[in-house]
């Protein structure tokens, strides 16, 4: 199986991450990989100039990916609201081939998905090989908002509901055995958590509230689940210590200034497409052999000999 491509941001597989450690804003002026070609930060610009870099590159490793057909991607994203999420999947994907990707986002459950397990309704929508599959929420709302609202698990029809303690545990590891199974199989995974200050949020939601043309992005539900950012910086710090692992890495990337987080998205993405090592398939021999009248054939036609 793939291992995770390395980085600043990459979530230890010890269960040591810590919330109140990581990083909401950009490191200062400095280098943030030496290793990288494409691995110095000294503001806006060098984070503006890097995404631009780093789609050029995607665009290319997208479509080698797409030939082989061997592999696929799937990014997922998590955070709290006005973090960026829908922001950064454009950015990142829009040097992208719209044939080679595709963008599931995931809301309240349906009825027709409450009648399933809890992975049913994401594993109908995962990547096919050669493609970049992006979740826009996924899976892990349902050990997030759920498990912030454990109230909501009385309408998911559970037969015999143990504690809800043993529900979290039991829902860790069904993530957990899911994702390896897909490793085992050619996805590769990638999710993102975009961390986001609780400072910046309200920021964010203070510009939608007086810009006209943003307030369809505000809900009065935001500031009730701004209210329990506790809870839920609780949660994602149990998740992401349950369910980082090297075949599915969970990165935590700073994200009050969106061009940074958007450059470093598309760099973890790029480096984890070269490190697959993808190449063109070669053409049967047999096939190759031929290709001498073929060619005399077609420039025939066009009256080219």
């Amino acid at each position: 199986m793939y291992e995770a491509t390395p980085s600043p941001y990459l979530v230890p597989f010890d269960g040591s991450f810590r919330v109140a450690e990581a990083p909401t804003v950009p490191p200062k002026e400095g280098v943030l990989d030496p290793h990288d070609d494409d691995h110095r930060h000294a503001g806006k610009h060098d984070a503006v100039a890097g995404l631009e870099r780093e789609i050029k590159k995607l665009r290319k490793l997208q479509r080698v990916l797409y030939a082989r057909d061997r592999h696929s991607i799937l990014c997922v994203f998590q955070a709290m609201d006005a973090a960026g999420k829908d922001g950064t999947i454009r950015a990142v994907l829009s040097g992208v081939d719209p044939a080679g990707c595709q963008v599931h986002s995931f809301k309240r459950p349906t009825e027709e998905e409450l009648d399933h397990d809890f992975l049913w309704r994401t594993s109908k929508a995962l990547p096919e090989r050669g493609r970049i599959g992006i979740f826009n929420r996924s899976y892990y709302e349902e050990v997030l908002v759920v498990k912030v609202h454990p109230e909501l698990l009385a309408g998911q029809r559970i037969p015999h509901l143990p504690h809800a303690a043993e529900v979290w545990r039991g829902r860790y590891a069904s993530i957990r055995q899911h994702e390896e199974h897909l490793a085992r199989n050619g996805v590769v995974i990638l999710k993102f958590w975009l961390n986001v200050s609780k400072d910046e949020q309200a920021r964010r939601f203070l510009d939608r509230l007086e810009e006209p043309e943003k307030q369809w992005k505000f809900a009065a539900g935001d500031l009730r689940e701004r209210a329990r950012w506790d809870d839920y910086m609780e949660a994602y710090e149990s998740a992401l210590r349950e369910t980082s692992r090297p075949w599915a890495p969970w990165y935590a990337i700073p994200a009050d200034d969106k061009h940074f987080m958007r450059w470093q998205v598309a760099r973890t993405l790029r480096k984890t497409l070269q490190g697959l090592s993808l190449a063109y398939p070669e053409p049967d021999p047999a096939e190759v052999a031929e290709y001498h009248t073929f060619r005399k054939q077609l420039r025939a036609e066009l009256e080219l000999e």
